[in-house]
């Protein structure tokens, strides 16, 4: 595998930093830390680039709060725009490239150009390939705030050398428990941490259609019991990365019931020439019914 090095001097590169600082401020204009930084961002930007340089770089202190998202109650750490954010842009601007080109296709969320939409399209461009298959869906009890600093530590070892990287990115993971929901770079984190996970059962289990979206994947396998033998190594896999797979996990038929993912349900049933996807599960029962119905008249 290769190692990436010399990464340090383009993080705090006062162009980057530009850049980085332009990203940050993306959105939140009307803030009151980013209307200060705004009325002399050179002079904040040598000051990052100084902390940089100087490697004394100090976590900022969190504002944390509580958001309720899709019924989940989560615990969002914010961190000040100046320093924190504008740096934490300022890495991922430049490992981010680095980190993405290992990430295997069919990984998604808090990746350039692989959302949601992305996501359903590549599973409905699948389906039909797979009359008769099982689907095994899992996730992963409270993903982030179980991110092991160690296993988090060794996967990113394993692809940058640069020790000043190292040790910044060391001191922001050890900021807090976990990995904190609401840092930019936690979205990476996430992404870093499961990647091995992601080679491996496309490459070790040789698993062709696996689809995961932050801790949420789905296998597609023709096998049914393959798929339950999985799940069994799969648990044993994310143990020894100290995650644990919510007991929810669950084995079904995707001509019946589709592939609910991302928020959609995909199906494999054609009608017309169209993959329905996306459609409520009771009009795809109505359907299925209405077409075997024409099969069994058919015969």
């Amino acid at each position: 595998m290769k190692r990436y090095g010399n990464l340090y001097a383009q993080i705090h590169d006062i162009e980057n930093l530009r850049v980085a600082y332009e990203n940050a401020r993306r959105g939140k204009t009307k803030t009151k830390p980013v209307i200060q930084v705004d009325k002399n961002p050179n002079c904040y930007l040598l000051k990052i680039q100084q902390i940089l340089e100087n490697e004394c770089f100090v976590n900022g202190e969190y504002n944390t709060f509580e958001l309720i998202e899709r019924g989940k109650r989560r615990i969002i750490h914010a961190l000040p725009f100046f320093p924190d954010r504008i740096i934490h842009h300022a890495i991922v601007q430049i490992l981010g490239p680095i980190w993405i080109k290992s990430f295997i296709r069919d990984s998604y969320s808090s990746i350039p150009g692989r959302g949601v939409h992305d996501g359903v399209r590549r599973i409905k461009r699948i389906m039909p390939n797979c009359k008769g298959w099982y689907a095994l869906k899992c996730d992963i009890k409270k993903f982030y705030p179980s991110i092991d600093h160690d296993t988090l530590k060794a996967i990113i070892q394993a692809k940058i050398k640069d020790p000043s990287v190292l040790k910044i990115l060391h001191t922001i993971i050890d900021s807090e428990a976990g990995v904190p929901i609401g840092n930019y770079l936690s979205q990476y984190f996430g992404n870093v941490v499961l990647n091995p996970f992601d080679h491996w059962i496309k490459e070790d289990k040789g698993v062709k259609y696996y689809f995961r979206y932050c801790d949420d994947f789905v296998l597609l396998h023709p096998s049914k019991e393959k798929l339950h033998e999985l799940r069994k190594e799969i648990t044993e896999y994310l143990r020894s990365l100290k995650l644990t797979v919510k007991e929810n996990w669950q084995v079904f038929p995707i001509d019946a019931r589709g592939v609910d993912f991302m928020g959609y349900r995909c199906f494999r049933l054609m009608l017309g020439g169209l993959i329905l996807w996306g459609i409520d599960f009771g009009q795809i029962k109505h359907l299925y019914a209405k077409r075997q119905s024409k099969d069994l008249k058919k015969d």
